[in-house]
């Protein structure tokens, strides 16, 4: 009984709207970010005593599961941490009376203000903590043993898969080439080689010539044997698998996967061979990765907005943002940071190279990338490609029917919508 009182009173609190004077912020953490902020918020308090804030480090389970039911009866937090911003954007506060200077937040974070607001809104409702960004790894000691040149930034796709196959067959690895079972990975090269899923009325338009020419060349190289046919024909539907392991038993040469990887990849590899980050090879059209990440939103049901808006232009300034990301090892939203660099507190070289290597990235990143995050068919789109993907180098489709099936897959998902 004591337990259960317990849980129902710490669910109480998190579920109700701070008192006038108080901001309540509900977080959630896959590292250090939690300790990191709560330092920051700590010392936001000592220069601001008037406004005490609470702030509550919960699972992601809770931001997926009890934070939705809380918004929707009027409740929640003054501020959160979320991943589904589009879809619960009609509970977000707009921040622009409370804030000191629109303009910084629309210059520095302005990218992916849509993602978070309704559509056809201008309302600043947040920031991205961090920043994620598709990209490829190479490993760099196979490429020296091999004693071929990695590939420069603007190496093309055709490139990469020649290269990582030079190496490969020189050092007797087995994969020369590996990209996540994924929907959203398959899509940056998609974008490389001119795709757009945006109907000109904001609906999904039909897959175009862009799309049709990467997919046929990534299953071409799977039936050649370049690329890892394994991660994609081991699980069916739409399910998820990485190549990571692959990449970190030195069984792989080139992974295209992103940025959330690089903690992984430097807690497993350590000084076992040396790896690069390599952004996005190009196609015709772009070098581009696709982005996402988590953001920090204010809840228009809180009792205190100027205060919040206090809280988010703390979180939301320039050397704020610049500590945040340098002590979490998450690349920054904010524009202003990026384009004076970052220290990040890492002692491994790989790390850090790696890090940066994708903050240099976000630069590249096509217009049409930018949007998806925001755009209520994405998944939709991820979930026909990996499927019908998936079948089309297993040989059970054919890709002219692959590409059939995900028109007839993604206007399912509108009609059923609606």
């Amino acid at each position: 009984m004591k337990v259960y009182l317990a849980a129902f009173a710490a669910a109480l609190l998190s579920s109700t709207a701070a008192l006038a004077g108080d901001v309540r912020i509900m977080w959630y953490s896959d590292g250090v970010e939690g300790e990191v902020l709560a330092d920051l918020i700590d010392r936001f308090m000592k220069d601001n005593p008037d406004v005490k804030v609470t702030f509550d480090n919960v699972s992601y389970s809770n931001i997926r599961e009890q934070l939705p039911v809380q918004l929707e009866a009027g409740g929640g937090p003054d501020i959160a941490r979320v991943t589904d911003l589009k879809v619960q954007s009609k509970h977000w506060l707009d921040l622009t009376p409370y804030i000191k200077d629109p303009k910084y937040w629309q210059e520095n974070y302005g990218d992916q203000a849509d993602w978070m607001r309704p559509d056809g809104s201008a309302a600043i409702s947040g920031f991205m903590t961090q920043i994620t960004l598709t990209g490829g790894f190479a490993n760099k000691t196979l490429f020296d043993q091999a004693g071929v040149a990695l590939p420069d930034e603007k190496a093309t796709w055709d490139d990469w898969a020649a290269a990582a196959k030079k190496v490969a067959d020189s050092q007797k690895v087995p994969y020369a080439l590996a990209l996540d079972r994924s929907g959203h990975r398959i899509t940056g090269p998609n974008i490389s080689f001119g795709a757009n899923y945006v109907g000109g009325d904001d609906m999904p338009a039909p897959l175009d010539q862009g799309a049709k020419d990467f997919i046929a060349k990534f299953v071409g190289w799977n039936n050649d044997g370049i690329a890892e046919k394994d991660v994609w024909v081991s699980a069916a539907g739409t399910t998820y698998r990485a190549a990571a392991e692959d990449f970190i038993n030195a069984q792989l040469v080139f992974y295209y996967s992103g940025s959330w990887q690089v903690p992984n990849l430097a807690a497993k590899i350590g000084s076992n061979f040396d790896w690069v980050a390599t952004g996005s090879p190009c196609g015709p059209a772009a070098c581009s990765g696709m982005p996402g990440g988590a953001g920090l939103v204010a809840v228009k049901y809180t009792k205190n907005p100027q205060d919040v808006g206090r809280v988010m232009d703390y979180l939301a300034s320039e050397p704020v943002a610049k500590e945040f990301a340098e002590r979490t090892l998450f690349l920054p939203a904010n524009k202003a940071v990026i384009a004076k660099g970052l220290d990040f507190k890492t002692d491994d070289a790989n790390a850090k190279g790696a890090l940066n290597a994708f903050v240099k990235a976000t630069s590249t990143t096509a217009p049409v990338a930018l949007k998806l995050p925001g755009w209520r068919w994405s998944d939709a789109y991820y979930s026909a490609l990996v499927s019908r993907v998936s079948q089309a180098v297993a040989g059970e489709l054919s890709l002219e029917d692959a590409y059939k099936r995900i028109d007839e897959d993604v206007a399912a998902k509108v009609k059923e919508a609606k």
